[in-house]
C-alpha cells in the first residue's frame, strides 16, 4: 500500500508540471515540452584553484616575483615539459609540482629555460631530503620511523646513484618521489641557465625563485658516482679532467659562485658554511683522501707530482692577473706548495704559489723535492688536517 501511495502521488506531481503545457504530436513532444533547467553560473575561480589551490603563505610569496594575472605566465603543477610550449615566450612560468616527482627533471628544466624570454622567471618547488627526514620521523612511530630513514636512504639515495642499479630504480621508481638534497635542487637549477633570487621554505617544501640568464649548461647528464671528474684548466690553459671522490652532494659544481656569493672564504681558503659537503665527506676531506683518485691523472701525465692546485674556473678567478698567467706556464700538481706553507688567507695562498712558481722556474726538480719534504712533515709528522 505504501509504494501504491508513492506513485499515486508521483502521477499527480508529473500531471500539475504538465497540465499547462502546449500538446505537440509526435514522439518529441515530451522533450519539446520540458523547458530545460536553467543552471545558476558558478562565479570564474582563478586559475590557481583550478589545478589545485595553494597556501596564501605560498600564493603571497609566488604574487611578489611574479604577475599571477599576466597573459604570458604559464601556472602549471606538471611533469611533461611540452605542455610548456608555446608560440610567444613565457614572461614567467611556475610549476607547483615538486622537482621529485618530475620525470627526467635535467630534460624539463632545460625546455623551461628554452620556453622563458630573457631575464624569465621560473618558481619551483622541492622537498628537501632534510624536510623528506623530518616528515618521516613525524609520521611514524619511534623505531619504527628510523627503520623507514634507513631503508628510504639506502632506496632513494644510494640505489639510483650505482650504476648496476640506477635502471633497475628508475623502472620501479618511474623516476617520482626522489630524495634530493638541497645542493642539487639549486644545482640542476643553476646548471639549465638560472640564477637563484630567492628560496623559502613554506609547509615542508622548499620554494625557488630563479632568473634566466643564460642557455643551459648540461646536457642532460647525470652527475652521481663516488668517482667523478671535474673540469679543470692545464698548462696552456688546456682544459683537463681531475678525478676526485664525491664528497659533495651532486651538481655542488655549479653553485660555487652561489655559495661564495653568500658566504664568502673561510680560513685555509676554502668556503665558509659550504653546506654543499656532505657529513662523510667532511671526515674524507679531513685525511684529504678525497684527492686519492687523481693519482690517475698523474700516471696520465695530466698531473705531475708536486705543483699548484688544478682550480675551477671561478676561484680561479679570485687570483691575481700576474698570477693566473704565471700558472699557465706549469702543470698542475698532486701535491700543492699549500700542504707545505699551509696559508690561511686567499692572499696568502696566492703568495705561496708565486713564491713556488718563481722557485720552480730557477731549479725545478730541487724546488720540487723541498716542497714535498715539507708536505711530508706537515702531514705526517705534525698531523697537519684540512677543513
Amino acid at each position: 500500500m505504501k509504494k501504491q501511495g508513492t506513485s499515486n502521488d508521483t502521477n499527480r506531481k508529473m500531471h500539475i508540471r504538465f497540465q499547462n503545457e502546449t500538446s505537440i504530436e509526435g514522439s518529441g513532444a515530451l522533450a519539446s515540452s520540458i523547458r530545460p533547467l536553467k543552471r545558476k553560473r558558478r562565479p570564474s575561480r582563478p586559475h590557481l584553484e583550478k589545478i589545485g589551490g595553494m597556501d596564501k603563505q605560498v600564493r603571497d610569496f609566488i604574487s611578489s616575483y611574479v604577475q599571477l594575472d599576466h597573459k604570458r605566465l604559464q601556472l602549471v603543477r606538471t611533469s611533461n615539459s611540452e605542455i610548456l610550449q608555446s608560440d610567444t615566450p613565457s614572461v614567467s612560468i611556475v610549476n607547483l609540482k615538486r622537482l621529485n616527482d618530475v620525470r627526467d627533471l635535467n630534460h624539463f628544466l632545460y625546455h623551461t629555460n628554452q620556453q622563458l624570454e630573457s631575464d624569465g622567471i621560473f618558481i619551483g618547488c622541492v622537498e628537501t631530503k632534510y624536510f623528506r627526514k623530518k616528515r618521516i620521523l613525524k609520521k611514524y612511530p619511534f623505531g619504527v620511523n628510523y627503520s623507514l630513514v634507513f631503508a628510504d636512504y639506502v632506496f632513494k639515495r644510494v640505489l639510483p646513484k650505482l650504476p648496476v642499479s640506477r635502471e633497475i630504480y628508475r623502472t620501479i621508481s618511474r623516476d617520482r618521489d626522489k630524495a634530493m638534497s638541497k645542493t642539487e635542487a639549486l644545482g640542476r637549477i643553476f646548471a639549465a641557465g638560472f640564477q637563484v633570487i630567492d628560496h623559502k621554505v613554506i609547509g615542508g617544501l622548499l620554494y625557488i625563485v630563479a632568473r634566466k640568464v643564460k642557455a643551459p649548461l648540461f646536457d642532460h647528464e647525470k652527475r652521481y658516482g663516488l668517482i667523478f671528474r671535474m673540469r679543470r684548466q692545464g698548462k696552456n690553459g688546456k682544459p683537463i679532467h681531475v678525478f676526485k671522490l664525491r664528497t659533495m652532494h651532486s651538481y655542488s659544481e655549479f653553485i660555487q659562485q652561489y655559495v661564495y656569493e653568500q658566504n664568502n672564504l673561510a680560513e685555509g681558503g676554502k668556503l665558509k658554511n659550504d653546506f654543499r659537503v656532505s657529513p662523510w665527506g667532511r671526515i674524507v676531506r679531513k685525511y684529504w683522501l678525497d684527492e686519492l683518485p687523481m693519482l690517475l691523472n698523474l700516471l696520465t701525465g695530466e698531473l705531475k707530482l708536486v705543483g699548484v692546485r688544478p682550480l675551477s674556473a671561478h676561484y680561479l678567478s679570485l687570483y691575481s692577473d700576474e698570477l693566473k698567467q704565471l700558472r699557465l706556464q706549469h702543470k698542475p700538481g698532486l701535491i700543492p706548495p699549500f700542504y707545505a706553507d699551509m696559508p690561511k688567507t686567499i692572499e696568502e695562498i696566492q703568495d705561496s704559489e708565486m713564491r713556488y712558481l718563481q722557485a720552480h722556474a730557477k731549479q725545478p726538480f730541487l724546488t720540487d723535492v723541498q716542497y714535498l719534504a715539507k708536505a711530508f712533515w706537515n702531514i705526517v709528522v705534525r698531523r697537519a688536517r684540512s677543513k
